[in-house]
């Protein structure tokens, strides 16, 4: 009878490489792992990378780690083990999120393998998408994975909620643009091109109108400044409607949305569909409660996206594993 030992020592840097290609909001990079021997990993929240007026309940910032601590899961199942995860071990250290076992040895499913394939071809949109329809089956798929965390993937398809929602996304967009400390804490997570970092948003990361698809973005590069209408307001698809949810709304809650969301992202990616985020509204605390009203009687919403083929996006940097791994 064989006996299967869990790896060590490059092992922590190898999962922590997977996990910082996680999406987060203004590319903040908001955690730092921590090896533990032979037992596993550690994730914490950074929480001096938090954006106070962004995220003043550092709801996002819980998102933004539960993506990456999805990813070393998928890491973990892709050496060939599974994870043992607990959630908040330590009580009295909130920033301490989970702690990651390896498990015993379990082979990887095909699916896990797809998704662990898409991790580096993963991409946030900032703009229009292509007009080609989504593969046959995914949504479906979408929503399944989403369960699979404890999260529901609710689909805005009737023209007059896809409105609605616009309309919630671009008032939340409007108080960001005109709210000085918001505007300020923009400005100091993103930076130009002669200037290259390893976080934060680079001015030119997308060349189109934040406000081209009918679902505003956020302005990084100060375009509204120079162009307060997208100029010709051509038409440009705006892609699948979706919001995230959960059925409570607690720091759990958040770290269950944040493997959710990227589960969701990755499987997507798999087949080459990719994802436009829009959380502006749930930043605003007014309006997340007529989101959650309007939309998601019962449950909270945690995202709110877009999904579909999109032309070629330029990657963000990422601090490297031996910068987040103590």
């Amino acid at each position: 009878m064989s006996v299967v030992i869990a790896p060590t020592g490059h092992a922590s840097a190898y999962l922590v490489r997977a996990a910082v290609t996680a999406p987060s909001v203004y590319n903040t990079q908001p955690w730092f792992f921590v090896a533990d021997g032979d037992r596993g990993i550690e994730l914490h929240a950074d929480t001096d990378r938090r954006m106070p007026h962004t995220d003043p309940h550092g709801r996002e910032l819980v998102i933004s780690c539960g993506a990456a601590l999805f990813n070393v899961r998928l890491a973990m199942r892709h050496l060939g083990f599974a994870p043992v995860v607990r959630s908040f071990p330590r009580p009295q250290d909130p920033a301490l999120l989970a702690r990651v076992a390896w498990g015993p040895y379990a082979r990887p499913t095909p699916d896990e393998q797809r998704m662990y394939g898409a991790l580096r071809r993963r991409r946030t949109v900032r703009g229009p998408f292509r007009t080609d329809p989504l593969p046959a089956g995914l949504l479906d798929a979408l929503r399944v994975q989403a369960v699979e965390e404890g999260a529901a993937l609710h689909v805005v398809d009737d023209p007059v909620s896809r409105k609605n929602l616009a309309a919630l996304v671009k008032e939340a967009e409007h108080v960001h643009r005109t709210t000085l400390t918001h505007s300020a804490e923009q400005a100091d997570w993103t930076w130009r091109p002669a200037e290259p970092r390893r976080d934060g948003v680079p001015t030119d990361v997308s060349v189109t109108h934040p406000d081209c698809t009918g679902f505003a973005g956020r302005d990084i590069a100060g375009l509204t400044g120079m162009f307060p209408v997208p100029p010709g307001r051509m038409p440009a698809p705006a892609g699948l409607l979706a919001v995230l949810s959960t059925d409570r709304d607690d720091r759990l809650a958040w770290l269950r949305a944040g493997q959710a969301l990227e589960r969701i992202l990755l499987h997507a990616a798999a087949q080459g569909v990719m994802a436009a985020f829009h959380t502006q509204p749930l930043e605003v605390d007014r309006l997340r409660a007529r989101v959650r009203r309007e939309f998601l009687p019962g449950d909270f919403p945690q995202m709110v996206l877009r999904l579909g083929f999109a032309p070629p996006v330029r990657t963000v940097p990422r601090r490297p594993a031996a910068e987040v791994l103590h």
